[in-house]
């Protein structure tokens, strides 16, 4: 692979990819958010992604999911429990093992806040050809497989 280091370096990607574009990104769902009265924040929101598509996981497969820790989940569902979005149900197999279910204000907010996002990703790429969007989602999945698959086998 030949990259041009004059007008690419891995550094400037890093920076985009692991914190600059999510922060910008996050940082303008929370004020929309805000705007439209929506409690949750993006991170939550995320977390809620993941149940509408899969309801009843436990808290450890919403940590596989979503790439983070055992303790910001923890964090992320007691908060999300004080907004009324989920519940903690013990497992019938094992009550050691809480599986996270969705309340009905829960499940009503997918419906409110999918446009919200909808947006703001619409307004991210606004005057981006189609052409450089498909490429950029192929390169970025293609990073994320290469490091998931590097992560399972360790």
């Amino acid at each position: 692979m030949n990259i041009n280091f004059t007008t690419f370096t891995p550094e400037l990607l890093f920076s985009m990819i692991s914190g600059k574009l999510s922060a910008a990104i996050s940082r303008r769902l929370y004020r929309v958010f805000r705007q439209q009265g929506i409690e949750v924040t993006p991170e939550q929101w995320t977390v809620m992604y993941y149940l509408w598509s899969r309801d009843g996981v436990t808290q450890q497969e919403l940590c596989n999911l979503t790439f983070k820790d055992k303790p910001s989940m923890t964090r992320l569902i007691d908060n999300l429990e004080k907004l009324g979005c989920v519940d903690r149900v013990p497992s019938k197999n094992d009550r050691r093992i809480n599986i996270i279910m969705l309340t009905s204000k829960g499940r009503d907010l997918e419906g409110v806040t999918k446009p919200v996002v909808l947006g703001v990703i619409r307004e991210a790429l606004s005057n981006l050809p189609e052409e450089d969007i498909d490429v950029a989602c192929h390169v970025l999945t293609s990073i994320f497989n290469n490091l998931r698959a590097s992560l399972e086998s360790n």
